[in-house]
């Protein structure tokens, strides 16, 4: 299986608690249920066309929290296919703080995250998917096991909250498509392309 991230942004690159005003008040964040008002038809489009390729998901525990208190009770779930898949297929759980899961076929990963992520990906399927979950994120990024990058940047900025790439390893990444929904959202996908490059705009040396 490929290792795909899908992650909502600020403009200023924040990614908590796009969802919900609850949903993450970490360090006393006040935005939470910035993405909502941009939420198109668009968007549920391209999300619906991602999720009918995932075999599996990878999640960090916060982000597996806020999703297993939500989409098991989504109404007649067997007809929305990201309820669907989210409820039949493996969740895969890192987390060091929780001993057991109560979503259905949910397996922890609490050990050697990098080897055992490996080890999935090894698996057959089409793609093994990670949605927000930014620590996991930056962890999988820094140990060059992410495939593809899906970056949802939506027109707004908060000035404050968690960023996806806050404390990341240096790296480049090349486009590789982009969409713009009818609100307004830049969708852009990239793929690692190693470590950055660096130059001058200094007089040339002789």
């Amino acid at each position: 299986m490929r290792l795909t991230l899908t992650t909502f942004l600020t403009l200023d690159g924040v990614m908590q608690a796009p969802g919900m005003p609850d949903e993450d008040r970490r360090g006393g964040f006040e935005h939470g249920g910035w993405q909502v008002p941009h939420v198109d038809e668009d968007t549920f489009e391209l999300i619906r066309e991602w999720f009918a390729h995932a075999d599996a998901f990878l999640l960090g525990r916060r982000t597996y929290d806020i999703f297993a208190a939500y989409w098991p009770h989504v109404p007649d779930r067997d007809a929305d296919p990201i309820a669907h898949r989210l409820n039949t297929l493996p969740k895969y759980v890192v987390s060091t703080t929780r001993d057991t899961l109560s979503w259905q076929n949910s397996t922890l990963i609490g050990s050697d995250v990098p080897e055992e992520v490996a080890r999935l990906k090894a698996e057959p399927g089409d793609e093994l998917q990670v949605h927000g979950s930014g620590r996991l994120a930056r962890t999988l990024l820094a140990h060059g096991l992410v495939d593809e990058v899906r970056l949802l940047t939506y027109p707004v900025v908060l000035g404050t909250g968690l960023r996806l790439f806050d404390g990341a390893a240096p790296a480049a990444l090349r486009l590789t498509g982009t969409t713009v929904t009818g609100s307004g959202t830049v969708v852009a996908t990239y793929r690692p392309a190693g470590t950055p490059s660096h130059g001058s705009f200094g007089p040339a040396r002789r």
